[in-house]
């Protein structure tokens, strides 16, 4: 009788060490433990630096005049201060209800680089005077692709002579470019709105 029960209790035992290392460990079919999942390395973060470098090389191959002209121009962004409103009560208003139409500051190199832009475009549309310029929004869209710039939808408007417009990104790198085919013709170089990339927000408060 007394030999039965080392033998029941051993096989208690060893039951029991079965179900312990049973739990918690999930065995492959080779009887290692999973391995854990990969952590994602840093080399998968977008580097934004390179994708803008990029950018910019790109945008000087389709335009290497502008790319030699701008080329030694710093490339830093400068600093905005945090409060850099009015002190007069009235302007300091006004100044916060058409806050809605800021712009994100260029560098150096970003405005040398639209300003070059703005001329070639002021030149093709016949100067200041608009001396030969087009009558139409197709007319004005097939002259601003011919030149490099890919209008979309919407982006040239008008009802007719005198009351041409567009809005347009520089290709790849470059900033906003924004014309009226008037008497006297207006183009000039801006910074993205805050709110609405290249076109002027409507609205405010």
């Amino acid at each position: 009788m007394t030999s039965s029960t080392p033998t029941a209790g051993a096989v208690l035992l060893a039951a029991g060490v079965l179900v312990l290392t049973g739990c918690g460990t999930k065995v492959s079919g080779s009887g290692a433990a999973a391995a854990p999942s990969p952590v994602p390395s840093s080399a998968q973060t977008p580097d934004h630096a390179a994708r803008q470098a990029a950018a910019v090389a790109r945008h000087d191959a389709l335009f290497p005049e502008m790319a030699r002209l701008c080329a030694d121009r710093a490339t830093a962004v400068p600093s905005v201060p945090p409060d850099d409103l009015p002190t007069d009560p009235e302007a300091r208003k006004y100044a916060e209800n058409h806050g809605y139409k800021s712009q994100f500051p260029l560098s150096p190199q970003d405005r040398c680089r639209g300003d070059a832009h703005a001329a070639r475009i002021k030149a093709a549309l016949g100067g200041g005077e608009g001396k030969d310029a087009p009558r139409t929004t197709q007319e004005l869209s097939r002259l601003l692709t011919g030149m490099g710039y890919k209008p979309e939808t919407g982006d040239v408007y008008g009802s007719g002579p005198g009351n041409l417009a567009f809005v347009l990104k520089v290709p790849e790198s470059g900033p906003c470019v924004t014309g009226r085919v008037s008497v006297p013709v207006q183009v000039e170089a801006h910074g993205a709105y805050l709110e609405s990339g290249c076109r002027e927000p409507r609205g405010g408060h």
